[in-house]
């Protein structure tokens, strides 16, 4: 029986660059091709001969060290009882060629639950965690996702992405339970969390909402005089955020087609907005100027695109630039506080003005059932307060380029 060593570590998994084989230990090897393609292999002698069982892909979106050292103890066990791990795998294949993977299955539960999710995003949030963090499972026959499997994928994450972790957790429970309910599984639910996995996993600490740290409304000014400094897009976006008081996803994703400037409106299509309803934007003439600045920029349908490709600016670019800024103890979603504050405080629009400039729903659904309008022309006064309380004495980039005097 081959010495266990445990002799390699999580990273020299991904250090390691001399192509051939490097030992762990018990058997098993990582192998590095001579193009850098990282493999777990499991070698054995039987009747007298050497034998390679391969174990899966190595590193992040592969097998982890922790599951091929598992995966070799079981081949070490089978071979102590006169098994042979190669021909029981081949035979397990053959029996699960009819049985669909974890993935097969959480693939087809998405496209079936897609047409009663509000949105695309919904659906792609769905499909990017169960392949980033669940790809170890995703080539298990859907019938042997078991508790030790469900564990493998939730640990690495469940302190570092404690929300991530969490929903990737429920999203694992409904796709299994998607499939009992299709026979392709029997028994519990390994991925159930209350009397099973709180067993395994310590409790998830409930997160502090609160309010998102803002900038307060009366620095807002002086920041946007800094911001127009800049040259870059992710400064016309951040700014533009600020101005239209939006969301960031609802800006980020501003398309071309929904700009009418000669109207200066900003129609935000329902399916992108939070409370799913459409959601018209006064742009104030600064706001203007920044879509007329970005003209050329992108060839795509994007207003600010992303540096490469067709395809909106990472929800991280903005965060980015407050760090670079100097201003990481603040969020982008806090100029939206800060614009409410300021409303509250210095001016004299209703409230429920200011809450529709928002997009916020109408709490009272007395009031909502008879409100049929949007307020649009008084939320336009609004804003462009807004903008000249932002821009005022401030330098404001013009349409040309060049600075000239608020």
């Amino acid at each position: 029986m081959p010495r266990v060593t445990n002799g390699l570590s999580a990273r020299a998994i991904e250090t390691l660059q001399r192509a051939g084989r490097h030992s762990d230990g018990g058997g098993l090897y990582l192998f590095i091709s001579e193009g850098g393609r990282r493999r777990w292999i499991f070698r054995y002698t039987r009747q007298g001969r050497t034998v390679e069982m391969g174990l899966g892909a190595a590193g992040k979106r592969g097998v982890s060290l922790a599951i091929a050292r598992q995966l070799a103890a079981n081949a070490r066990a089978a071979l102590a009882q006169q098994v042979d791990p190669l021909e029981a795998k081949r035979a397990a294949t053959r029996a699960s060629v009819a049985m669909p993977t974890f993935g097969e299955v959480a693939d087809g539960y998405i496209e079936l639950m897609r047409p009663s999710w509000r949105n695309a995003k919904h659906a792609w949030q769905w499909g990017q965690t169960l392949v980033s963090f669940a790809g170890p499972i995703r080539g298990l026959p859907v019938n042997e996702v078991e508790t030790g499997a469900v564990l493998s994928v939730l640990k690495p994450i469940w302190e570092k992405k404690s929300e991530t972790a969490q929903r990737l957790r429920g999203r694992i429970e409904r796709i299994l339970d998607h499939a009992k309910a299709r026979g392709l599984r029997s028994g519990e639910n390994p991925a159930r969390w209350r009397g099973h996995l709180d067993q395994f996993l310590p409790k998830r600490q409930r997160l502090t909402r609160g309010h998102l740290p803002a900038l307060p409304y009366d620095e807002v000014p002086a920041f946007g005089s800094k911001l127009r400094g800049r040259d870059a897009t992710t400064a016309r976006l951040l700014e533009f955020t600020i101005l239209t008081a939006v969301r960031s996803g609802e800006a980020r994703s501003t398309k071309w087609r929904e700009i009418n400037l000669e109207k200066a409106v900003w129609t935000v299509p329902a399916e992108r907005m939070k409370g799913g309803r459409e959601h018209r934007v006064p742009l104030s003439p600064r706001a203007i100027e920044i879509i007329d600045g970005m003209r050329g920029i992108g060839t795509g349908d994007y207003v600010f695109p992303a540096s490469r490709g067709d395809r909106p600016m990472s929800n991280m670019a903005m965060l980015a630039l407050l760090k670079r800024m100097g201003r990481s103890d603040i969020t982008v979603h806090g100029f939206r506080s800060a614009f409410r504050d300021w409303a509250a405080e210095t001016t004299e629009f209703p409230h429920e003005v200011c809450e529709m400039a928002l997009a916020h729903a109408i709490a009272n659904k007395v009031e909502a059932a008879y409100r049929r309008g949007d307020l649009f022309e008084k939320r336009r006064e609004l804003m462009d307060a807004w903008m000249r309380y932002v821009t005022d004495n401030c330098v404001a980039l013009s349409v040309d380029g060049s600075q000239e005097k608020r």
